[in-house]
């Protein structure tokens, strides 16, 4: 089957040729237009405009800029969406799985004063700290792939997990709500991580209602997207105790400015949208998508397929 891929990923010539390979006359196209399948991140309105293009494959786990209805009624006519879930499903697990160990053993209160006053706080710190155990809850708002790997890694630990989305499917190995219950997931989690995607119906889904909403003393995480947080109200639950603290990955904006009331407020750690970085992350994303481009080639289901 003839192929003609369009990259705007940054990739080796030796990996261009192995995925020339897989075809019987692929090549790699210069412009967009000229393509069948575009991989990393092209523009959604030049997708648009893309007569010949048939698949896109994103080189991320968030679409959100095509998360369009112009764009879904577009790509229904033939065209498939495809995202790097699969990539970035572990290590952003990971991360969140990290988190939740640092918190529940205080590591950043004890580095804080590593960092500053050399204090020896033993006993204060000691009492502090929790176990990620049976009778805690940690609710996962927006269950997709990676909520999925974060409720396999917790199992161990015993903890209760509920998970929040859109329109569960009744197959969810945890137990499941629908958005609309989100208010009561938030009343009984001692720990909200919040995985949305994002895009309009997303947009500040965190706001001061929901934050009112949630017990007081939990935790609030976010490997999301910083756009579905409501950043004010969020640190105004930290300044007023609702929340024990916030672990933030993702902002809103990008880099966050030095100035910003996040950086400073009481109980707020944040990582560089690090959580889905791993060391052989750019050769992990071209054999996923190495491995989607043989299923297209011979006609099978693509693998982490939007719509």
């Amino acid at each position: 089957m003839s192929v003609r891929i369009w990259c705007n990923h940054p990739i080796a010539e030796q990996d261009r040729r192995r995925l020339s390979e897989l075809g019987s006359d692929a090549l790699f196209v210069e412009k967009l237009e000229d393509a069948d399948v575009a991989f990393g991140q092209p523009k959604p309105e030049q997708c648009l405009q893309c007569a010949s293009l048939r698949w896109v494959h994103l080189s991320s786990a968030g679409w959100d800029k095509f998360e369009r209805p112009d764009v879904r009624a577009h790509f229904a006519k033939g065209v498939a969406l495809t995202n790097s879930s699969g990539v970035y499903r572990e290590p952003c697990a990971q991360h969140v799985l990290g988190l939740l160990l640092a918190e529940a053993r205080q590591l950043g209160r004890s580095f804080a004063h590593q960092a500053t006053d050399h204090a020896w706080p033993k006993l204060e710190t000691r009492a502090a700290c929790r176990l990620l155990a049976p009778g805690v809850t940690v609710a996962l708002v927006g269950y997709g792939s990676i909520a999925g790997r974060v409720a396999e890694l917790l199992a161990p630990f015993g903890v209760e997990v509920v998970g929040v989305r859109r329109a569960p499917n009744g197959r969810e190995p945890v137990q499941m709500l629908p958005f609309s219950q989100l208010a009561g997931a938030l009343a009984r989690a001692d720990h909200v991580v919040n995985i949305l995607p994002g895009g309009a119906p997303t947009e500040r889904a965190f706001g001061a209602d929901q934050f009112a909403a949630i017990k007081p003393g939990a935790v609030f995480y976010n490997i999301g997207r910083g756009s579905t947080v409501d950043q004010p109200a969020l640190v105004e639950a930290l300044l007023r105790s609702q929340l024990r603290a916030a672990y933030l990955d993702v902002t809103d904006p990008e880099p966050l400015p030095p100035d910003h009331p996040l950086w400073r407020v009481p109980g707020c750690f944040i990582t560089p949208h690090s959580a889905g970085g791993h060391a052989n992350e750019d050769e992990r994303l071209i054999a996923h998508f190495a491995a989607n481009l043989r299923r297209y080639l011979i006609g099978e289901a693509l693998l982490d397929r939007v719509f």
